[in-house]
């Protein structure tokens, strides 16, 4: 693709960023038919590669326009058709400048920006949206069913070992896990531990800055960022030998925080390190659990969701599904896995009708072969899939706790 930025992108930091990306695509098309947003609407401009021209128009200078925000806000950033591109065009970081630029260039009405800002601020309120979730999950049997159905209900993390082992990873606390899936990073700790691992968690509420770099609240975002880097940095030096992250979605953004940060003397150092560290938990996982647990009796049929940051965002496609058949479960067939389910991040709520239309397709092609259960690998995807879910929607994790603490208690029985 041909580029003629204007004046002003042409002395832009971001600019051979721009040309580079731009330059990569040929056309081809074959993004569309991976994209979501196109799958529902067949409009070239809520596809990849109208997206891109839409870009590529206002890097030339185009006037922004309102109907340009809107196409770009519509993209669920999934990812996905970078997975599909033959030419690896880096079509995410693309959108990220572009949104940023248009921020400056055509600001939002108050109602959208105090919409963006109550949500990141929300989330990471820690005290205050812990205190909605308890009232809402107090008061839920009370509440309409379309508001109830939302509503988690409340989990009980099992009790943690005070065991500490020599080899020791930093965990992701999260902003809104602790609160709504506390189960997710208590069974994981546990899993850990039972491979001889201690895993450290700062216990708070740590966003890793995905929310508001999300909303285009990238300052607030970057802050975020720093404040964790901080945090994590004595526990680096000490030498800890990975950062498990176990929301996929916070792992993506974790790991991109060298990129982030590059331009930050400050910071360039610590934040590449830091991605150089990050890794799902899948992939500690994978390593340790090298060989089959004993047959659980009853084995359950599970469905896996591969969320779009694992997939196409870590490139760790297939990874889960392993470690789940070594834990005894019997993986069900689940269509169009490639495509969103339609939680990305703060999407549900800034685009519910779009939102909602994924989430209906993407429950019905995990039921197609009727699971006892859904699994996933993110608390955005397990919230969104679970609300409304025939069945029970839980992170990976849990079930392969709970398949090794059952054997473990079996083997326990049997040897007395």
């Amino acid at each position: 693709m041909q580029t003629n930025l204007a004046k002003h992108f042409q002395q832009d930091p971001a600019a051979e960023a721009i040309e580079g990306i731009l330059r990569k695509c040929v056309h081809c098309g074959f993004c569309n038919a991976t994209c979501p947003t196109y799958q529902l609407r067949g409009d070239e401009l809520d596809g990849p590669r109208g997206r891109i021209y839409q870009m590529k128009q206002y890097f030339e200078g185009r006037e922004a326009t309102a109907e340009l925000q809107l196409h770009l806000d519509r993209c669920l950033t999934c990812r996905s058709c970078e997975t599909t591109c033959p030419s690896g065009v880096h079509y995410s970081h693309l959108l990220e400048i572009a949104r940023e630029k248009l921020e400056v260039e055509l600001p939002r009405s108050v109602w959208q920006r105090i919409q963006l800002w109550t949500i990141v601020r929300l989330f990471n309120s820690g005290w205050l949206f812990k205190i909605l979730v308890i009232c809402g999950q107090a008061f839920a049997p009370m509440l309409p069913k379309k508001i109830s159905s939302s509503i988690p209900a409340k989990q009980v993390p099992p009790e943690q070992s005070t065991v500490q082992h020599s080899r020791r990873v930093l965990m992701l606390s999260g902003c809104v896990q602790p609160t709504i899936t506390p189960n997710t990073n208590a069974m994981a700790t546990g899993l850990l531990d039972k491979l001889g691992i201690t895993a450290i968690e700062i216990k708070d509420r740590h966003c890793c800055g995905a929310v508001g770099l999300h909303t285009s609240q990238t300052e607030q975002g970057k802050q975020q960022v720093r404040r964790l880097i901080d945090l994590w940095w004595p526990y680096v030096e000490s030498g800890i030998e990975a950062i498990v992250v176990t929301a996929s979605g916070c792992g993506v953004t974790v790991q991109d925080y060298g990129e982030l940060l590059k331009s930050e003397s400050a910071f360039a150092a610590r934040a590449r390190k830091i991605s150089e560290l990050a890794c799902d938990i899948s992939e500690l996982i994978g390593r340790e659990l090298d060989h089959s647990l004993p047959e659980i009796e009853s084995p359950k049929r599970v469905a896996f969701h591969t969320p779009c940051t694992l997939q196409h965002g870590l490139g760790l496609k297939g990874r889960v599904e392993p470690i789940l058949e070594k834990a005894g479960y019997q993986l069900c067939r689940v269509d169009e896995a490639h495509l969103c389910c339609g939680s990305a991040g703060t999407y549900s709520i800034l685009q519910p009708e779009l939102s909602g239309q994924l989430q209906n397709n993407k429950q019905k092609a995990l039921m197609v072969d009727v699971p006892d259960v859904i699994a996933t690998a993110n608390i955005g995807c397990q919230l969104h899939i679970g609300n409304g879910s025939t069945v029970p929607v839980v992170h990976w994790i849990e079930l392969v706790y709970a398949a090794l603490a059952g054997n473990n208690s079996n083997q326990e029985k049997v040897s007395q």
